[in-house]
């Protein structure tokens, strides 16, 4: 099994001195990797500045998107962007591709929203035109990254990603675009034998970790997590403490965790949001 890497996902930029701040402060705490979503929203910044910002003000995180949403760009100007950012960050960039979620954000931005096939369809022509437009611009392309839950999405993975993201959570049928819920664990195993039956290299796992609570009663703070969102598929919050995108107990008991999911499912790259950054801390520590 692979090291473990750890990663976070800065949510909001906050102004120049915050996200230095915070850029600074990741390293301190030992992560391996920055990264930034790509939403539209009050405080959030447009990904690959405040990506050029962080490579300027650290020394060793790399740094990612997580994950740009390639439908709302013309491919031109796409690659225009990833390409300016990969030569400034000199080899430190993780590209991260997907095919985009939530419908509001397409409507705030006044782009249609196309069916899921046809979003997926627009990922898989971005694969070919980004590697064309790195190699006649003379930059080497960057490690790529390629995040989902469908097959689509993770089909494209397993034949061109060296990193696969899993976030565990899947569309409500029947809700609005964007409504998901908690895969359990066994429908984690799923996903991942799908994407291992369609891959024959190394690829690093990646899980994106919706929430961490150290605490020493993990029954406790997964009924607590089960009554307040509506991301749980499981009719019980005794499965949410198999759920490998939860993690709940002592930091030892995290470990461990860490430690049975990676031999399970092969997730040795983790990323926690921004809210855990110092709560997960020890946990690295502990690894």
């Amino acid at each position: 099994m692979g090291k473990f890497k750890f990663g976070v996902s800065l949510r909001e930029t906050g102004g120049r001195d915050a996200w230095i701040a915070k850029c600074r402060r990741a390293e301190e705490l030992g992560y391996d990797v920055i990264t930034v979503p790509d939403h539209l929203g009050t405080g959030r910044f447009a990904p690959f500045p405040v990506l050029a910002m962080a490579a300027a003000v650290t020394e060793r995180p790399r740094l990612g998107t997580l994950v740009s949403n390639v439908p709302f760009y013309n491919l031109a100007l796409f690659a225009r962007e990833a390409s300016s950012t990969a030569a400034l960050l000199d080899g430190r960039l993780d590209l991260g591709l997907g095919a985009g979620h939530m419908k509001s954000e397409f409507d705030a931005a006044g782009l249609p929203w196309q069916k899921a096939a046809e979003r997926i369809a627009y990922l898989g022509e971005s694969l070919g035109y980004l590697r064309k437009h790195f190699e006649d611009e003379g930059i080497e392309h960057p490690r790529l990254l390629i995040a989902g839950n469908s097959d689509g999405v993770l089909d494209l993975a397993a034949e061109h990603a060296d990193i696969v993201g899993f976030g565990g959570l899947r569309q409500q049928p029947g809700k609005p675009p964007g409504t998901f819920k908690l895969d359990n664990a066994e429908a984690m195993d799923e996903r991942v034998a799908h994407f291992r039956a369609k891959t024959g290299r190394d690829v690093e796992h990646n899980m994106l970790v919706q929430h961490v609570e150290i605490t020493g009663d993990r029954l406790a703070a997964a009924e607590a997590w089960h009554e307040k969102t509506e991301r749980s598929a499981v009719p019980d919050a005794r499965e949410l403490l198999d759920a490998p995108q939860l993690l709940l107990g002592t930091v030892e008991e995290i470990a461990g965790q860490l430690e049975n999911r990676r031999e399970r499912y092969g997730f040795s790259y983790l990323t926690v949001f921004e809210q855990y950054l110092e709560t997960f801390a020890p946990v690295i520590r502990e690894l």
